[in-house]
C-alpha cells in the first residue's frame, strides 16, 4: 500500500489518539489503569494497525489489519460513552471525539470496499 502516513484515515486516527491523551490526563488518579489505560490503548489501535496493515505485503493483509482497526474504533466508541456517563468527560467533548471516531470508521469502511473492488 505504500507508507502509512500518506493514508488521510491514518492521520484523522492519529489525531483523534492524540485528543485521548489530552482529555485522559484530567481523568481521576485511580482511573490510570482503568478506563484511561482501555481509551488510550483503543484509541492508538487504530492507527496502529493501519501502520502495520500498510507494511504488509498484501492488500488482503492490509484488509485484515483494517478490520481489526474497526474494532478497536467501535471499542472507543462505547469507552467514550462510558467515560461521558461516568462524567468523566464534558458533553462537548464527548460530542467531538465520538463524531470523529464516527468518520474515522466511516473512512476505514470506505477504504476496505475500495480495496475489496480492486481485485
Amino acid at each position: 500500500m505504500g507508507n502509512f502516513r500518506d493514508l488521510k484515515v491514518w492521520e484523522k486516527a492519529h489525531r483523534l489518539t492524540l485528543g485521548v491523551y489530552t482529555v485522559t490526563a484530567l481523568f481521576p488518579r485511580d482511573e490510570m489503569y482503568g478506563l484511561t489505560g482501555q481509551l488510550r490503548r483503543s484509541s492508538s489501535s487504530i492507527p496502529t494497525n493501519i501502520a502495520e496493515g500498510s507494511g504488509r505485503d498484501s492488500d488482503t493483509e492490509l484488509i485484515r489489519f483494517l478490520h481489526i482497526a474497526m474494532g478497536s474504533a467501535a471499542e472507543l466508541d462505547y469507552q467514550l460513552l462510558l467515560a461521558r456517563d461516568l462524567n468523566f468527560l464534558e458533553l462537548a467533548q464527548y460530542d467531538g471525539m465520538s463524531g470523529s471516531v464516527a468518520e474515522v470508521q466511516s473512512m476505514l469502511a470506505s477504504l476496505i470496499r475500495k480495496l475489496k473492488t480492486k481485485d
